[in-house]
């Protein structure tokens, strides 16, 4: 029998890359996110390529109501969860509290703590039965702080409390609980951040080698990959340029 992963946010960036990982692997998947379009795309070419099961639904994860209730809807062959990838996360704006935007705040965290808590929430009972995995993405942004990132830092710094959290809370339960923080990833991330401004989001990573999505994928695939009696309590994976938050060697001839 398959086992099955349910992964958020799969419709780009690191939760695309690591459904196709997972797929690989043989893994069932269920995918959600809010662009039923892409679902439907990437569904198929996942089934296609890998010969794997796909279950899709389109999910906000910051509407706790939509999120319980996709959650009740997972038909019974569906429900043995092995595997949780909180993916679904988002940075708005890049400034000062003083000229901070009240919206990009919302999101920010309506989608990286409420929404987390959301989907955890409603899936611990299913996932309690199969002594499943959690992995939840992190940030650099979770473990230090750099300038402009805020609001973007206090939710990441959450997300890494509520991971530690439970950690704690979920041993009992046989269900292992792990983090990825990542540092400069080369996805839609900057794009979104910024407004959409191509130009600004492309300048974050010039002149050095950035991650990209599937460095990320690898590393949770590693993570789910040990044996049940090891878990990986964290990992944080940074480009070999940037040492710390906020602070990347460039090549300046570039």
């Amino acid at each position: 029998m398959s086992k099955i992963a349910l992964i958020t946010g799969t419709t780009s960036g690191i939760g695309e890359a690591a459904a196709y990982t997972f797929a690989k692997e043989g893994f069932d998947l269920v995918l959600n996110g809010r662009r039923a379009d892409r679902l439907t795309e990437q569904a198929k070419e996942i089934e296609t390529k890998y010969g794997v099961k796909t279950y899709t639904m389109q999910v906000d994860v910051r509407d706790a109501e939509q999120v319980q209730s996709f959650v009740n809807q997972i038909p019974a062959e569906w429900q043995a969860i092995d595997v949780l990838v909180n993916n679904a996360g988002l940075a708005a704006g890049l400034g000062n509290l003083e000229d901070g935007d009240l919206d990009h705040w919302n999101r920010m965290i309506d989608t990286n703590i409420k929404g987390l808590l959301h989907v955890t929430k409603s899936l611990i009972p299913l996932l309690k039965k199969t002594k499943g995995h959690i992995v939840n993405i992190g940030s650099i942004a979770g473990k230090e702080v750099y300038a402009g990132g805020n609001v973007y830092c206090g939710t990441k710094h959450m997300v890494d409390a509520l991971n530690k959290a439970m950690r704690r809370e979920l041993a009992e339960a046989g269900i292992r609980v792990s983090s990825v923080n990542p540092g400069a990833v080369e996805t839609e991330f900057s794009l979104v951040r910024l407004d959409g401004d191509e130009a600004k989001a492309a300048n974050v990573y010039n002149g050095f080698e950035n991650l990209v999505a599937q460095d990320i994928a690898d590393a949770i695939w590693y993570i789910v990959s040990r044996p049940k009696h090891v878990n990986i309590n964290e990992l944080t994976i940074m480009p070999t340029a940037q040492p710390a938050a906020g602070l990347v060697i460039r090549d300046k001839g570039l």
